[in-house]
């Protein structure tokens, strides 16, 4: 004060003030962009597994309703079987009805699950959540369907079969070893079989609840495809 300098010494702290507030700017800066790029990766990691575990359903799914329209049409050739007798059956048709093989659908939604879950904030995509957050119910509907179908099979086709049919006959069609046994084992009874109430109504409700699985199935297809577009294109 007393050499009048205070003028000088109040410039070079407003100085000092702005080089400080200039530095930690900076640094703030940087450190949001680091936050972002890290942000970045995670959301690319994201989206990249997504893009995988949904091309895997994809082929699930195409595996799925080619099954699911061969047993359609195996339902439908065995009802028209009905007016046939025993002794005009064919192997072929023989082996048709016995062939009751089911087996359920394994889909992938780990990784969706883990997102819809624990990592939904880290998506930018308003139509990406929404689809997501969709998608594991529609997984479900699939598999509920899936399950009424193999109750179908398993608690009412297969005891009626076992009921009039010899399980040698499925021996012999998978193995031609069996010969013997089917020549003196007990015979099958496809004509009482076919005539059956019971048989008829199970087929006929498989068929029904198949036409139903295969719709969700074609509708889980086109959901699936609409999810891994808009996925490629975050991606892009």
């Amino acid at each position: 004060m007393n050499l009048g300098k205070i003028k000088s010494y109040l410039v070079y702290a407003f100085g000092e003030v702005i080089l400080i507030s200039i530095g930690v700017l900076i640094a703030w800066k940087i450190n949001n962009i680091n936050e972002i790029y890290k942000s970045k990766a995670v959301e690319l990691k994201i989206y990249t597994t997504l893009n995988e575990e949904l091309d895997t359903n994809l082929k699930v799914i195409d595996t799925a309703i080619a099954k699911y329209t061969e047993d359609i049409e195996k339902m439908q050739r065995t009802l028209n079987y009905i007016s046939i007798s025993s002794n005009k059956l064919s192997q072929g048709a023989k082996d048709t009805i016995i062939n009751t093989h089911f087996r359920t659908t394994n889909f992938l939604d780990g990784a969706i699950s883990s997102v819809v879950n624990t990592k939904f904030d880290l998506l930018e995509s308003d139509l990406l959540k929404n689809l997501l957050i969709a998608y594991p119910n529609d997984i479900e509907s699939f598999k509920i369907q899936e399950s009424i179908i193999k109750n179908i099979v398993t608690n009412r086709i297969q005891p009626v079969l076992e009921k009039h049919l010899s399980l040698t006959d499925i021996l012999v069609m998978q193995n031609t070893k069996y010969n013997k046994i089917k020549t003196v084992g007990e015979k099958s009874n496809y004509q009482k079989l076919l005539k059956s109430r019971e048989y008829q109504n199970s087929i006929i409700d498989r068929l029904v609840q198949s036409e139903k699985l295969l719709d969700i199935a074609n509708n889980l297809r086109k959901k699936t495809l609409v999810i891994s577009i808009n996925l490629n294109q975050e991606l892009s």
